[in-house]
């Protein structure tokens, strides 16, 4: 590790967040090519990116400073991804296992409808869709209307543009300054 990052590192260590958001900055583009091999859609990649750096920056106090961080970042990021990867399969197993359920159950031979969800799930996600809506709501105004658009909506880029009437590299920044500034609000915790 060069003196540079070794000194981003211990500054991180010590709660800079300048030194959080270098950090991230540098290796960011790294941890998304470790984990993009493992998922078909880009959220799940999107989630895995983020959360690998919440667990790293959680655990950079027991990080030994004469080692690398990227490969210690990399194998944090390759974890989380098989750890996501497993939930992936569990909850397939498991809607799987109700509509196989259902069907026994059903004196139609399995014609009565279900939702996708089970409450609780539906519950869970509902948090989670109003947490992000809160933290998208703390974005600066120029990110927001995009990251809408981009993490609610779920449009592509090309289509952002066309919607706001901007150019695909001015979507492009904002999207990922937006991210930037998510992530930050999300490891500091700073909505609720």
């Amino acid at each position: 590790m060069d003196n540079k990052e070794k000194e981003l590192v211990k500054k991180a260590m010590q709660g800079d967040q300048m030194a959080f958001r270098v950090l991230y900055q540098i290796h960011e583009k790294a941890v998304r090519g470790r984990v993009s091999g493992y998922f078909h859609w880009k959220a799940d990649v999107d989630d895995v990116v983020l959360e690998s750096f919440q667990k790293a920056f959680s655990a950079l106090q027991g990080f030994d400073t004469e080692r690398e961080f990227r490969p210690w970042l990399l194998t944090i990021a390759t974890r989380t991804a098989l750890d996501h990867l497993e939930s992936i399969k569990r909850e397939t197993e498991k809607k799987e296992g109700i509509l196989l359920k259902a069907g026994a159950d059903s004196p139609e031979g399995g014609s009565t409808p279900l939702t996708d969800y089970t409450p609780e799930e539906e519950i869970i996600n509902d948090e989670v869709h109003e947490r992000l809506m809160s933290y998208i709501d703390e974005l600066p105004s120029l990110y927001k209307d995009v990251m809408i658009k981009y993490m609610i909506e779920e449009l592509e880029y090309e289509e952002i543009a066309r919607e706001l009437d901007l150019e695909l590299n001015t979507v492009r920044t904002r999207i990922r300054r937006g991210k930037q500034h998510l992530a930050k609000m999300m490891l500091r915790g700073e909505v609720e």
